[in-house]
């Protein structure tokens, strides 16, 4: 690579140094680099490092532009061909258009009106859960609300049964824990999940393979594009990616998205003196908190972005939570507005094929599930000290 080093000569930073971000995302440094190093080149351990992308239009321009910056092998900073799960073949990590095609069949799945349909049922779980988390008296917000929320409603929406729903969840937090220094996962140990994943959906589809049900799986298994329909494998990697995407960002949405309004008692009372507000103080929270930091995408062929040249085959990575600061997109970008209108933010990502296909769900599922807790808990209250709100682990307790 050409350069190893930031507009003003420092080393660069090295952003798999998690203690930056140990009260969430290095937003400080962040600005920083907008300003000096918009697009720069920065180390990677055991890797070839990878270009940060850090400004709002930049981000937009990567997006923007899959047939330059494909999707394929992965979108996550490392990804080691040794190590591979079989994680390269979900539509998350494919470029059209055999992205385009897997997308057109889970699109079926998520119809505005099939969304719109979940709503009384979504409600009447979220008071449920509310109201097991409230008979504690303290309790974990994490744990008891942010988990189990967006769990039982992708759970439901996919139509895995109630009883095996927790055994799913156990799962998927086996094969997020690679490499996690707290956890100690391991790539054995997330194979072995997914293995006992593909074993539960091959008997799930056994069950439903003439079922003429409405839940996500029936459909998926009915679909047709151009004729054809998924594979055993597709929709195996299909139920891996939904019960994954489908509670981890949910999750860190609502966490974070309270901890923000506990920090910021004025706009937690403006928001409580007018309720209509909440679906911009979502939006806000979702700039504020963007509960996916980063997705990374892979140069297709020599090009140019900021001003650098990046070269085929480099890895180019797209920092959300930068974005969502960046001062020429919003005016007082540091400034927790529960009425900030215009927010295009980007936390659902920037457009482009591969914006997020679950975004009404969440949107959904966190209006409800703050109606239901200022209605219920108006007086709700931190009961301890907080880890970093984009954090899957952060925790707020409460009482």
């Amino acid at each position: 690579m050409t350069s190893t080093t930031t507009a003003r000569g420092d080393a660069p930073p090295d952003l798999f140094d998690l203690s930056l971000f140990a009260d969430g995302p290095p937003h400080e440094l962040f600005r920083r680099l907008r300003a000096e190093s918009p697009v720069c080149f920065l180390p990677e351990p055991d890797g070839p490092g990878f270009w940060g992308v850090f400004t709002y239009d930049d981000l937009f321009e990567v997006s923007r532009h899959p047939q330059l910056f494909g999707s394929y092998p992965a979108v996550f900073i490392q990804h080691n061909e040794g190590d591979d799960t079989g994680s390269s073949e979900l539509m998350l990590n494919q470029d059209p258009p055999r992205h385009t095609k897997l997308r057109k069949l889970v699109n079926k799945g998520f119809t505005p009106r099939q969304i719109s349909a979940l709503e009384p049922r979504i409600r009447e779980r979220v008071v449920r859960i509310l109201d097991a988390a409230a008979a504690k008296g303290t309790f974990d917000l994490v744990t008891d609300v942010a988990v189990e929320v967006p769990l039982q409603v992708i759970a439901e929406l996919v139509g895995v049964p109630e009883d095996d729903r927790h055994t799913v969840f156990a799962w998927t937090e086996r094969m997020m824990t690679i490499d996690d220094p707290e956890l100690g996962g391991s790539v054995e140990d997330a194979r072995a999940a997914i293995g006992e994943m593909f074993a539960y959906v091959g008997r799930l589809v056994a069950e439903r393979a003439d079922s003429d049900g409405d839940d996500l799986l029936s459909v998926l298994l009915r679909a047709e594009v151009d004729g054809d329909r998924l594979s055993q494998q597709d929709v195996d990697l299909f139920f891996m990616l939904l019960m994954n995407a489908g509670s981890e960002t949910t999750r860190n949405l609502i966490t974070g998205g309270m901890l923000t309004l506990f920090e910021h008692p004025d706009e937690r009372a403006r928001l409580a003196e007018d309720p209509a507000l909440l679906p911009t103080a979502i939006e806000e929270m979702l700039r504020w908190v963007t509960p996916v930091m980063h997705f990374r995408r892979t140069a297709r062929e020599d090009t140019e972005l900021g001003g650098q040249h990046i070269r085929e085959g480099d890895k180019v990575v797209m920092w959300y939570s930068s974005a969502n600061r960046d001062e020429s997109q919003f005016p007082d970008a540091d400034r927790f507005d529960v009425g900030r209108t215009p927010n295009e933010h980007v936390a659902f990502g920037a457009g482009g094929p591969h914006f997020c296909l679950g975004a009404s769900l969440a949107r959904l599922e966190a209006r409800i599930v703050f109606e239901e807790l200022f209605e219920r808990m108006p007086a709700l209250a931190q009961a301890g000290r907080s880890s970093a709100p984009t954090s899957s682990t952060a925790s707020s307790r409460c009482r």
